[in-house]
């Protein structure tokens, strides 16, 4: 597969913080990879950078082989689940095409009119059951599902999605992780998932990016979610527990609060 974006001796320091640095990264197409870490040490920055909305402090980044400014009609988005009002008239369908704009290039090169790619993008994700519904009377996975199916709009090589399972049940996030797993093996879509927790998308990840305290870590799960790893990391005790069928991350991050993460090995 080919690479879809990179980062090279990449750097972002915010208000005389510094939240990563010298971060060397390719994310391959069909690659499923996981960036973790506490709060505030830069992975919704991360996309950001990538999406073109922050410029880097030191290195270079690039999506598809064009700045990522240029490259931005060749990224999907999902951002975190916010709860639409349950009086909002927009149909599920409606909230689909409004991603069409930003993908009129990508469209323009083969998927036909707005009606019709929309129609493809609902077929993608399971979602044309309740394509005509008020997405304000949609449960959190449904409308999640139509945020996927947005994204999606142009079959764009690289998926950008922070926190998506947040406020859903167990069920709905099993369903939103296999459907992006699905999307990602029958288009060959990049996936970079921003996340606290690890644990619903384990046995889909091929690489686990985590940032902490102004550095990072780079590798398999297996590599990362290791006591010596971590505790390197963090720069303090950290102990990674197996527990029948868990793994279970405990220690400090670098603001001294506690941290942890529940993982099925």
């Amino acid at each position: 597969m080919a690479t879809v974006a990179e980062l090279r001796d990449a750097a972002v320091r915010l208000g005389g913080r510094t939240l990563w640095e010298q971060l060397d990264l390719s994310i391959e197409g069909g690659e499923f990879l996981a960036v973790l870490g506490p709060n505030g040490a830069g992975k919704t920055t991360l996309l950001k950078v990538l999406l073109g909305l922050l410029d880097l402090s030191a290195g270079s980044a690039s999506v598809a082989g064009l700045s990522p400014r240029d490259g931005r009609d060749r990224i999907g988005y999902v951002p975190q689940l916010r709860a639409f009002d349950r009086t909002l008239p927009l149909r599920g369908r409606d909230l689909v095409r409004l991603g069409f704009d930003g993908h009129r290039h990508a469209l323009a090169r083969g998927s036909g009119d707005a009606a019709g790619a929309v129609e493809e993008a609902l077929q993608a994700v399971d979602a044309v059951a309740y394509a005509d519904a008020p997405i304000g009377l949609l449960s959190g996975g449904e409308q999640q599902r139509l945020r996927i199916a947005q994204a999606l709009l142009g079959r764009p090589p690289l998926l950008l999605c922070d926190e998506p399972l947040l406020s859903l049940d167990p069920s709905h996030q099993q369903e939103v992780t296999a459907l992006l797993h699905r999307r990602r093996r029958q288009d060959g879509t990049a996936v970079v998932f921003v996340t606290h927790e690890i644990n619903p998308v384990l046995p889909y990840v091929d690489r686990v990016l985590y940032l902490a305290s102004g550095h990072w870590a780079l590798g398999s799960p297996d590599e990362i979610f290791s006591s010596e790893r971590l505790s390197a990391l963090y720069g303090t005790a950290i102990d990674v527990v197996r527990i029948r069928d868990r793994i279970v991350v405990l220690g400090a991050d670098g603001q001294g609060e506690a941290c942890h993460h529940h993982v099925h090995p």
